[in-house]
């Protein structure tokens, strides 16, 4: 079943507000047991993690910012 435009409003805030960062100091922390790369190395690191924490969620956050369509 689909979700309602405002259950997924309130999902993609809830996951910006709480799973975003818990997301950062889980990805954080695990590159920190990584012997250190080079800075390069280290910074494509952090920009795939970056973006793939998106990927699964794209549906969820596709048009939450355009007019409710629900709504008259």
């Amino acid at each position: 079943m689909a979700l309602s435009y405002k259950a997924r409003k309130r999902w993609s805030l809830l996951f910006l507000l709480v799973g975003l960062p818990l997301y950062i100091v889980v990805a954080v922390s695990l590159v920190g047991l990584l012997p250190r790369p080079s800075f390069v190395l280290e910074l494509l690191i952090y920009l795939g993690l970056g973006i793939l924490w998106a990927l699964p969620l794209k549906a969820l956050f596709k048009g939450i910012g355009q007019a409710d369509p629900d709504q008259d």
